[in-house]
Formats: structure tokens, sequence, C-alpha cells
């Protein structure tokens, strides 16, 4: 096969839409060319990079499209509802809420405008302290975000509402400060998969300090995005000799679903050249699926003069 037929080939063969015969031309010819293989690699940098972007759709893009759908089949022009503003939709949850509690109407009467009263304080400063109301000197950079836990009517038309408030910080400095390397290790367990990926990656670089580089292990071992498993993989290159990341490395070689993730895992793996090393890769040899992860662990035994099979 010449360059430009597999170089076309190549995404197909990455998500596994070739014919097996395809497929083992392909991974022959990237055995043999170095180019064509450095291509390959752009392509798993370029889906690991796409798993990392999320996308937060519209609760109501459903409904649009479904309306949308039905214009179109009837031969009109597509709906299109005004959007409608942070007050109407307050609303219109009120009204939700507290239909048919007619017979409570002082208690729920008072929740209203204890609510009403909630709601201006987030936008006028006013916020309760001590059961009573004040006014808060923010900062034009504070945010307040408030979760209400309780709310209590009684008998005389008071409401209590008990809730909690978070107020959100900005820091800066240098990765190498004490306070940004905390909250970056704090950063790398969040369930934000973006801020995980940015937070490994900024930690690569101190992977020499125990508690990055055990963050940087855990990341490779647990996380769910590749991205960050990759990013992690980065940053523990330098230590690949290490005993502690070298046991990691051959766990995740044997574990991970990445064809990526564990091409990558063979690279650093080989560094080392030992007896263990050998044994691993031999192993991976017997049950790896992907032909391409598989050429790669036996290229690597045949350069370090070890046979393929395990006797």
């Amino acid at each position: 096969m010449t360059c430009d037929s597999v170089s076309r080939l190549i995404p197909l063969y990455f998500y596994a839409e070739l014919t097996p015969d395809e497929e083992d031309r392909v991974e022959q010819h990237l055995h043999e060319c170095s180019d064509c293989a450095r291509e390959m690699e752009r392509q798993r940098s370029l889906a690991a990079v796409l798993d990392t972007q999320q996308r937060l759709l519209p609760p109501r893009l459903l409904d649009d499209c479904r309306a949308d759908l039905m214009a179109a089949i009837q031969g009109g022009a597509p709906r299109r509802e005004p959007q409608k503003g942070p007050w109407t939709l307050f609303l219109e949850a009120l009204g939700s809420t507290f239909a048919g509690l007619a017979r409570v109407r002082q208690p729920v009467g008072a929740m209203a405008l204890i609510a009403l009263g909630f709601f201006a304080a987030r936008f006028t400063g006013v916020t309760p302290a001590n059961n009573t109301l004040t006014t808060a000197a923010l900062g034009p950079s504070d945010e307040i975000f408030s979760t209400v836990r309780s709310v209590q009517p009684d008998s005389a038309g008071r409401v209590q509402i008990a809730f909690d408030e978070t107020r959100r910080k900005v820091v800066s400095g240098s990765t190498g400060d004490e306070n940004i390397r905390r909250l970056l290790l704090a950063a790398a367990h969040e369930q934000n998969a973006a801020v995980r990926v940015e937070s490994v990656d900024l930690l690569k670089g101190q992977a020499a300090e125990a508690e990055v580089r055990d963050a940087l292990l855990n990341a490779v071992s647990h996380d769910a995005n590749d991205g960050v498993r990759l990013k992690a993989l980065d940053g523990l290159k330098p230590f690949a000799s290490d005993p502690a990341v070298s046991k990691t490395l051959a766990q995740v070689l044997l574990t991970d679903r990445n064809d990526a993730v564990r091409m990558q895992v063979v690279d650093l793996l080989v560094a080392r050249r030992d007896d263990s090393t050998v044994g691993v890769l031999q192993n991976v040899v017997q049950r790896e699926a992907n032909s391409y992860v598989r050429l790669k662990c036996e290229k690597a035994l045949k350069d370090m003069n070890a046979s393929i099979g395990v006797f």
C-alpha cells in the first residue's frame, strides 16, 4: 500500500471500520513507515482531545427539534418561541409550585414574599445575617451561590428558611506555589473532565514531588477520561524506571481500554529494559487484541533480544 492510500484509511482504521484484510495491510505499512506511524499518532492525539470536549445542550432542544420537524412536514416555517426572561421563568415556577394550595394561603403568601426578597437580595446585595436583612458590600469579582435546605412556614404567617451559601473565589499564582499546587491536586479529582485535563497538564511538570507523582499515578490508573490519562503519562515519562511507576504502568498496559494509552505505556516500559519488562511485554503479545499494539510490543522484544513467546 502507498502512503497516500494509508493516510486516507487511518481514520477508518482508528475507528475499526476496515475489513480484517485491509486492517492487516494498514498495520503492516504502519510498522514499516515512520511517516504514516506519526500520522497515526496524530489521529490518536486528535481523538484524545475530542474526548475532552463537552457540549451542554439546551433543555428545550428536543421539543424545539420536534416542533421544527412537524412544521417542515406540514410545509410551514420552523417554529421559534420567544426566549423567556429570568423574571418570567421565576413567576411561572411560583405559579406551578403554589397551584392548589388555597387552604394554606397565608403561609404560602409569606413564603412567596420571602422568596421574592431572597431573589432580590441576589441582585441588590442584600443578604440575611443573624436573622436580619443587612446590606453586604461584595466586590465585583465575588459570586455567592445559595442552596436552600428547608422551608418551614408557621401559623402566624412567618417562614423560616435554612440555606447554605458558597462564595466563589479566584486566586492566581505560579504552579510552584504551595496553595496553587494544593488546589491543582484537588482539581485533579473534580467531576468536570476538562478541569481534570487542565490540572493534570499543569501538574505533570512537578512530578518530582511525591504527592504530585502519586496523583499522576492515580489518574493514569483510574481516571475515566482518555485525555487525562495521556497527560498523566507525559508527566511520568522521566520516572519510568521508578519501581512504583513501572509497576503501575505494567498494570495499565494490561487493563487500559485506549490503544493510544497502551502504546505510550509500551514506550515508557521499553526504556527500562529489564527482565520484568520483558515478561510484561510477552504477556501483552499473547493477549493483546489490537494488532498495532501487539506489533509494537513484538518490535520492542526483538530490540531487547528477547523471545516473543512465553516458555
